[in-house]
């Protein structure tokens, strides 16, 4: 399977590609993370099945399908409890956000009822499992999500440009990065750029009216998904303040992008960036964001060797691109499938 043309080889007996229904709780108009999840799949098992994405899944729908992958165990709760009614045998998957992981499987009867429906649960990234609850643990797998490399920018030792990306809601936590802005007022070679559509009227007006008191505080509202990647491409640093996070797209394309990424201490981006990440500062904790900002600032064109955060933060992301690639992504998805459609 290492080859790049892995088949769902260890099926002996197929007389057709299996039908595959990936159930989205987010339409392609929404472009998040679940959709573009939903869509990439989709790509990465064509060659080997039929495969079709449904927001509102029907009976016949799933009365035609072999296979179910569902994302979001909550949000997508009626359809699994369906598939596994019309199917009590056939392979169901449910793929785990941040929200469910970190917060509905403890609290939703919903979000628990689709645990124990599911034959596997898939987590975004390597310290999720360790958050479900045990009698789960032994049918989970973690699948690093995929994105295309861009070739890293070449960058302005003059001036620190930092993004943060993401819907202004409480999840993300952009009252971290609005105050990290205040605090680090002063230097001039600072600036901070903020992506995200306005979801919370509160955040919103924040993030505008810093925009008009703070001369290096930029907010520019939500964007096309290619011109936040070459914003991602060509700042020095992102910055992910989160609260919760499943496996954030934003980190993976930085660090495809050759960008190094500030992370709040969660266990959702330690996940991503791995436990020994030098640029982690503890949630909700600006003060510690600013002090890792300047410290990127002040060593980024020195010679000295004496720190050069910047440049650790940078190798130590591009030690980790692999993880993110589409073939680490399609040989960890074909894998399960073989594993389940053998069984």
């Amino acid at each position: 399977m290492k080859d790049g043309t892995t088949q769902f080889t260890s099926v002996r007996v197929q007389s057709k590609r299996p039908r595959i229904l990936i159930v989205s709780p987010a339409n392609q108009a929404q472009n998040n993370g679940n959709w573009r999840t939903a869509e990439r799949w989709s790509q990465l098992l064509s060659k080997s099945a039929q495969v079709s994405i449904q927001i509102e899944a029907d009976d016949e729908a799933i009365r035609s399908a072999d296979f179910m992958i569902a994302l979001h165990a909550r949000r997508s709760a009626s359809f699994i409890q369906r598939w596994r009614k019309i199917h009590p045998t056939k392979p169901l998957i449910v793929v785990l956000t941040g929200t469910d992981l970190y917060r509905d499987i403890d609290q939703n009867i919903e979000a628990q009822t689709s645990l124990n429906l599911a034959d596997r649960l898939v987590v975004l990234q390597e310290q999720g499992i360790k958050h479900l609850p045990v009698q789960h643990q032994s049918k989970a797998r973690c699948i690093f999500q995929s994105t295309r490399p861009w070739k890293p920018a070449i960058k302005s030792d003059k001036k620190l440009r930092l993004v943060m990306v993401g819907h202004l809601r409480s999840e993300k936590s952009p009252e971290t990065f609005f105050e990290a802005a205040r605090l680090c007022a002063s230097p001039k070679n600072i600036e901070f750029h903020l992506i995200g559509g306005g979801l919370d009227a509160g955040l919103l007006k924040e993030a505008q009216e810093l925009d008009q008191q703070l001369p290096h505080f930029h907010y520019h509202g939500a964007l096309p998904h290619q011109h936040t990647r070459r914003w991602i491409r060509n700042v020095h640093l992102l910055i992910h303040p989160s609260k919760m996070e499943g496996g954030a797209h934003v980190i993976m394309e930085a660090i495809c992008s050759g960008t190094p990424v500030l992370a709040s201490n969660i266990s959702g981006n330690i996940g991503m960036l791995g436990s020994h990440y030098a640029g982690f500062f503890e949630w909700g904790n600006a003060s510690q964001l600013c002090e890792l900002i300047l410290r990127c600032q002040e060593t980024q064109s020195s010679s000295e060797p004496k720190d050069r955060l910047l440049d650790r933060l940078t190798n130590q992301c591009a030690e980790r691109a692999d993880l993110f690639s589409r073939h680490h992504e399609q040989h960890s998805l074909l894998e399960l499938m073989n594993e389940l459609l053998s069984a």
